[in-house]
């Protein structure tokens, strides 16, 4: 039998091309995402300029200048406080002994009261062997309360004392634990400043940090060159006062001798009478008290200079660091002036000076806040303790901004 032909269409292969439809979709989804992020995304900050670097640093330097003042000054203060506190303590342990010796004494008259203290005055009389011995007795009695009385009194008496001062004593405990937590407080301030300038110095390129050097090359060029304003200004008047002074002391000479010339005999005292006072007034006094305080700068000028190189520490006082009012309490301790520990504190000693009436040795301070100080040492120039990361060393007056100037002595 033959084969049946067969009715079924042949199925034809048709090619899919979902696959690149999907694919396309997705690459179209993502090109879309990220074109929404982008839009999105918030702009990239632009780096700030190095010359804003250079301030943000020097405003986080100075702000570190005045939390270190804020330490210095809580440190002196804990350290007094402390010791405050070991003599109030000192003190009361005395006192507490000086209880304990009233208390023994107490003890004793209690014993010896008990002992006798059980019979009656008129039963004691008449039991007596000896009526006189009673009576001599009796008067040893009465000094003996007079005694006790006293020994109740001193014992009240220190005890109230030693309990005021032990009262003082937990005040004064008080005024130290607030003093050491601003003390604490004022350590991390610093810490956190400085933290923030190095951290600001060290995401610099290497450019950057060349570009950041220039500007400070700049910045004390021009400083120096204020300085040297101020130096030859302070020359020139020092000139003309000079030549002033010299022509009155001819003028004084001149009418000196024309007063001589009257009298033969009262040339040689009216001579000597005129120029006594007008070298005495002129030129002594000034010279002396001005004599006085130049010994003195020389000394302190002479050890700051002894300094130089030494590395700023914030809160060091020396030998082998300083910060700014550390090396100035330090050096004019050399010439036996002894100055506050702060820089607040120091610009209240002494006499108030202009810029342009410096002299050697003079205290210049910075900053509104007052947080730095230099000493003066001619020229427009000073030796100071700078910043963290630098050493003492001089340098114009003018590379701060200048608060004001004092005469410690």
């Amino acid at each position: 039998m033959p084969v049946l032909a067969s009715h079924r269409k042949p199925r034809t292969k048709v090619r899919t091309t979902t696959p690149a439809v999907g694919f396309t979709t997705a690459a179209l989804a993502s090109v879309t995402l990220l074109s929404t992020q982008s839009a999105t995304a918030a702009p990239v900050e632009p780096k700030p300029a190095i010359e804003d670097v250079q301030k943000k640093v020097d405003e986080l330097y100075r702000q570190a200048g005045s939390a270190t003042q804020q330490y210095n000054r809580a440190k002196a203060a804990s350290t007094a406080q402390r010791a405050k506190v070991d003599t109030l303590l000192s003190d009361v342990a005395k006192r507490t002994e000086k209880i304990n010796e009233a208390r023994r004494e107490l003890g004793a008259f209690a014993a010896e009261q008990y002992r006798t203290g059980g019979i009656a005055p008129t039963a004691t009389f008449f039991l007596a062997d000896d009526p006189q011995a009673y009576f001599d007795q009796s008067r040893l009695m009465s000094r003996s309360t007079e005694r006790q009385q006293k020994a109740v009194d001193d014992f009240r008496t220190q005890q109230a004392a030693a309990s005021k001062k032990r009262a003082e004593a937990v005040q004064s405990l008080e005024s130290l634990t607030e003093t050491q937590t601003t003390l604490r407080s004022s350590k991390q301030k610093v810490q956190n400043k400085l933290t923030e300038a190095r951290s600001l110095l060290a995401k610099l390129t290497a450019e950057e940090k060349a570009r950041l050097a220039e500007l400070e090359r700049k910045k004390e060029a021009e400083a120096k060159e204020k300085a040297e304003k101020l130096a030859r200004r302070q020359a020139a008047e020092a000139k003309e006062r000079e030549e002033r002074e010299e022509a009155e002391k001819k003028a004084r000479e001149e009418a000196a001798k024309e007063s001589g010339g009257d009298s033969g005999s009262g040339s040689g005292s009216g001579t000597g009478t005129r120029t006594s006072p007008g070298s005495g007034t002129g030129t002594g006094t000034g010279t002396g008290t001005d004599g006085s305080y130049a010994a003195k700068a020389e000394k302190v000028l002479a050890f700051a200079r002894a300094q130089i190189g030494k590395p700023y520490v914030w809160g060091a006082s020396g030998p082998a660091s300083y910060d700014c009012s550390g090396l100035t309490q330090a050096a004019w301790r050399e010439a036996g002036v002894t100055l506050p520990r702060t820089t607040w504190d120091q610009v209240k000693v002494g006499t108030r000076v202009a810029t342009s009436d410096l002299q050697p040795g003079d205290l210049v301070f910075f900053y509104d806040d007052i947080s730095h100080v230099g000493i003066y040492k001619g020229d427009g120039m000073m030796i100071h303790a700078p910043k963290p990361g630098a050493n003492v060393r001089e340098e114009s007056i003018y590379y701060m901004p200048i608060y004001g100037s004092v005469r410690p002595a």
